[in-house]
């Protein structure tokens, strides 16, 4: 603790909410999303867990710079926040773009994580598609603003019978993407295409590691993220989940969560 900045004054660099007390589990969002995307899961592991949420560059009430981001940078903000909140190390869970962030963790700052996971994410890079795609992204952003590319991938995140039955989560992830910073999109959508191939870091990291697909995720499937195993990871497919277990099956995700944190 002694090598934490102890300034009480000094302001966090990123927005973050948290809830509970006990272990510190900091758990990422994806791409377009926020903190929110965490409310229906944190009321289930905050009787346990100090749940940390934090806005991702160029997200929700976090900073948006103008520019190019680099997935590197995002997960110095995240050291710079556990500094900020006096931690020496956490648990970090980063969902879809959050896992790339977390993934980038395990390889620059392995010392600050008790462990790892990813959540509907993967260690590969972008293929050339997706690196096209990517472009594509900052193209429509910039042409056409970021209500009409959010209406354009938010169906794709949930599973069909999700679709159906949770409208109000669908709408709820719609409302966060067209609150996004247009810039800030853009930002995140450079990072992500330039981020490297990190599978060798899920398949030598140490930590203990959770991860969790969807068997209905049109996104990432599962052979995109279960690319090594061992005795100190542990993997789970949830069913009925596409690209948003965190509102889709928010009390399965959980019950793995805390499987996990033992």
């Amino acid at each position: 603790m002694s090598n934490l900045p102890s300034n009480p004054t000094q302001q966090p660099p990123l927005h973050y909410t948290e809830s509970g007390k006990g272990t510190p589990l900091v758990l990422l969002h994806g791409f377009l999303g926020s903190s929110a995307y965490w409310d229906e899961l944190v009321p289930l592991l905050s009787s346990s867990y100090r749940c940390i949420t934090p806005d991702l560059r160029g997200h929700g009430r976090s900073l948006a710079p103008e520019g190019s981001y680099r997935i590197e940078q995002m997960a110095d903000d995240i050291i710079q926040l556990l500094d900020y909140l006096q931690l020496p190390s956490a648990t970090v869970l980063g969902h879809s773009m959050g896992g790339y962030v977390t993934l980038a963790l395990a390889e620059q700052h392995a010392d600050r994580l008790d462990g790892w996971g990813l959540i509907h994410s993967t260690p590969h890079e972008d293929a050339p598609q997706a690196k096209e795609n990517r472009l594509l992204a900052v193209s429509k952003i910039n042409s056409e603003g970021i209500a009409a590319f959010t209406d354009g991938m938010v169906e794709g995140l949930f599973a069909p019978a999700s679709l159906e039955q949770l409208p109000k989560a669908v709408q709820k992830v719609r409302e966060l993407g067209y609150a996004t910073p247009p810039q800030g999109a853009c930002g995140a959508a450079l990072a992500m295409r330039e981020r490297p191939d990190r599978r060798q870091i899920l398949a030598t990291s140490p930590k203990p590691i959770l991860l969790v697909a969807g068997a209905q995720d049109r996104l990432i499937p599962s052979d995109r993220l279960f690319t090594s195993e061992g005795d100190n990871i542990k993997t789970h497919i949830i069913a009925s989940a596409g690209h948003m277990g965190m509102l889709e099956t928010p009390a399965e995700l959980a019950e793995i969560i805390r499987d996990y944190l033992g």
